[in-house]
């Protein structure tokens, strides 16, 4: 998983500490309950990088969609495997987006960004099914909720930021 990938510039200090974006590294229990709630096996490359850091903000936000900067998509934080408030499963976590701001039942939102909710990060099963890799998608809010695929599985989005 994420081989020769150096994530030590990789996370940002939490700008608020006990804001409830950063929890304790998951266990095989949670993850297993996490998935059970939601309804969909998570990917491999998703705990891994939760194992080392459940959640929270990223130095490295910027998805590079062409040449042009001002064109690129960017990332707040990674939601982390829990029930805390901004997890997988907490107040504002992946139900919260579908639920209340209508966005497409496609799988699980993992990422926010600066919009403020007007696009989310959704890993999307509907390819592969709940239980296979679901490839990276952006969902536009304010474009009557447009899919724009990003990347191929999580592993190779997570490489794509800068």
């Amino acid at each position: 998983m994420f081989e020769g990938y150096d994530f030590s510039d990789f996370w940002e200090r939490a700008p608020v500490s006990g804001d409830g974006f950063e929890m304790n590294p998951p266990d095989d229990a949670l993850i297993q309950k996490i998935e059970t709630t939601l309804g969909y096996k998570l990917p491999a490359s998703y705990i891994w990088l939760m194992k080392q850091r459940n959640g929270g903000y990223v130095k490295k936000c910027e998805f590079p969609w062409s040449d042009n900067p001002d064109e690129n998509f960017y990332i707040s934080s990674i939601m982390g495997i829990g029930y805390e408030k901004y997890s997988l499963c907490g107040k504002f976590g992946s139900q919260f987006w579908i639920d209340e701001w209508e966005y497409p039942p496609i799988g699980v939102a993992v990422c926010d960004t600066p919009s403020a909710g007007h696009e989310m990060v959704f890993l999307d099963y509907r390819a592969c099914g709940p239980q296979g890799e679901p490839s990276v998608v952006c969902v536009n809010q304010e474009a009557d909720y447009a899919i724009v695929p990003l990347a191929e599985n999580f592993e190779a989005f997570i490489r794509s930021l800068r």
